[in-house]
């Protein structure tokens, strides 16, 4: 994991507090300040260190990319349209009327999948065209909660090899995720759908 690229007073913070730092840098990434993939280093790289810490380690990177996607999401809400235009660019029209129909769903998969999908453009857009905030905090809770525990379980379980496993085979393991995803969502859909017919 190469930390030089940081901030020195990020670095030292990192060094120093351990789940904390792991916190920092999910909640800097999901909110202000891009840093594509480093939590997801930490998380595998700590686990490593500590297995038996590993679901506190995954615990701080799930809560930090939360509340950084909170603070996103509501500075997006309270007047971000021209901000998402310009991440989206000629996407845009597609995206909004995708969130319109599959706001949770849409969360959840890009929570899920790993850079360069565009994530923060689909959190603000989920500000921006007023996704319900509950259907928000589940999306973004869940499809953290699960990449970050997956993470940590696969380094507790493979150790260096996790780390090396996950950058070869990114998009082979999001396409993965992403089909269990779907498979679960159109499950559901039917289930409820069979339900409605029965009540």
């Amino acid at each position: 994991m190469n930390l030089n690229k940081l901030p020195h007073w990020l670095q030292a913070a990192i060094a120093a507090t351990g789940g904390f730092g792991i916190f920092l840098v999910a909640f800097l990434d999901s909110s202000v300040i891009p840093l594509p993939v480093l939590n997801d280093l930490m998380v595998i790289n700590y686990s490593i260190l500590n297995p038996a810490r590993m679901p506190y380690y995954a615990l701080m990177a799930t809560l930090g990319s939360l509340l950084g996607c909170i603070v996103l999401y509501f500075i997006a809400r309270k007047g971000g349209e021209a901000l998402f235009h310009k991440h989206a660019g000629p996407r845009a029209v597609h995206i909004r009327a995708w969130l319109d129909r599959n706001g949770f769903m849409t969360l959840l998969v890009g929570g899920l999948l790993p850079p360069p999908a565009p994530f923060k453009v689909v959190v603000i857009g989920a500000g921006v065209f007023q996704v319900p905030v509950r259907a928000f905090l589940l999306a973004i809770l869940l499809a953290r909660g699960i990449r970050f525990y997956g993470e940590g379980f696969l380094a507790v379980r493979y150790g260096d090899r996790a780390h090396q496993f996950l950058l070869a085979h990114k998009v082979e393991f999001a396409f993965i995720t992403l089909g269990v995803v779907l498979l679960i969502y159109l499950l559901t859909k039917l289930l409820l759908r069979i339900l409605h017919r029965t009540a």
